[in-house]
């Protein structure tokens, strides 16, 4: 009797070996990062070590909608870069759209944005853009308040993610870094809790749910002045100032020109709800870019006022590269 007990154990344990095998084998969608228990956002990485900065942070806000009547001047210190338009009234609030499915491994997304001309704010499409390097992050560009108009300051690539003004963009881009994925061993694995991935074309993907104190109910676009987010640069987002970092590239900036020439992506015509809130068609990478280290730039009286801002601007040395 112990002998066909001690039989039958052996053969249940067998069987419960062998069904575990090929359940492991037979779920080639599984990845480490699908079944590990993270109890920590990955993309943490994304923001700057802080720890060389004596920056008093006892004035800082969490990352998402707070809103207030302070009157927070945006400057170029904040971001590593002069303003490239300016407006006499605080841009509309941010419309709600899909985002497209990522095209492929080592593209991030880059969230649409109102942009200026004299004959009112446009939209600029939010558009998977491929990283012009490895380790590349974007940080968006972003409307702030300043000495009395509202400034937008253009967005750069670089190692980590710097300040943006407080603005939740959604889709990973919270207000303070980027939680939509991060870099790992030459790839970007991407949250799918966040991102709209197919995982039978892209399979280094995670899932981590990203948890916001606030909520931004207006989906508030600026930062500072009259209902603006209340919102000032971290210690984290300060330190990734004086990283080296690379300007918007020439296709970023034709995808811009492209928004102002639609006449459907105007304020003026849509109301605040643009034709084309999303682009399709990925932006392809310009070559040889390289991220440098550069001089943050001092504070200046705002832009003059100009039809076109970005175009009669005089180039920066950092935006001359071939096309």
């Amino acid at each position: 009797m112990k002998s066909f007990s001690r039989t039958a154990h052996l053969m249940a344990l067998s069987l419960a070996v062998a069904l575990c095998s090929a359940g492991c084998h037979n779920n080639p969608g599984a990845t480490n990062a699908d079944t590990q228990n993270m109890s920590q956002d990955p993309a943490d990485a994304n923001l700057a070590p802080a720890s060389d900065t004596t920056t008093d942070t006892s004035q800082a806000a969490t990352p998402a909608a707070q809103t207030s009547n302070a009157s927070y001047e945006s400057t170029p210190e904040d971001t590593g870069e002069q303003p490239v338009a300016q407006a006499p009234q605080p841009p509309p609030a941010l419309p709600e759209y899909s985002q497209p499915p990522c095209p492929g491994d080592g593209y991030l997304w880059t969230p649409g944005y109102w942009n200026y001309e004299a004959t009112g704010y446009f939209w600029v499409p939010g558009v998977w853009t491929h990283a012009p390097y490895m380790g590349a992050l974007w940080t968006p560009p972003y409307w702030g308040f300043n000495r009395g108009v509202y400034v937008l300051f253009p967005g750069h690539w670089g190692s980590h993610i710097g300040f943006y003004g407080g603005i939740n963009y959604g889709y990973g881009y919270t207000g303070l870094g980027y939680h939509g994925g991060y870099w790992n061993a030459g790839h970007f694995d991407y949250n799918r809790t966040v991102n709209n991935v197919n995982t039978t074309v892209i399979h280094n993907v995670y899932n981590y749910k990203i948890v916001n104190t606030t909520t931004n109910i207006t989906r508030v676009s600026y930062n500072g002045g009259a209902g603006g987010i209340n919102v000032r640069p971290r210690p984290v987002e300060i330190a990734a100032v004086r990283e080296p970092r690379a300007p918007r590239m020439a296709t970023q900036i034709q995808h811009v020109e492209a928004a102002r020439a639609d006449h459907t992506q105007f304020v003026a015509v849509n109301h605040g709800r643009p034709a084309t809130p999303a682009a399709e068609r990925p932006l392809e990478a310009d070559r040889d870019v390289h991220p440098e280290v550069r001089p943050v730039p001092h504070a200046e009286a705002a832009p003059r006022a100009a039809a076109r801002p970005e175009a009669r601007r005089p180039a920066h040395p950092e935006e001359r590269r071939p096309q």
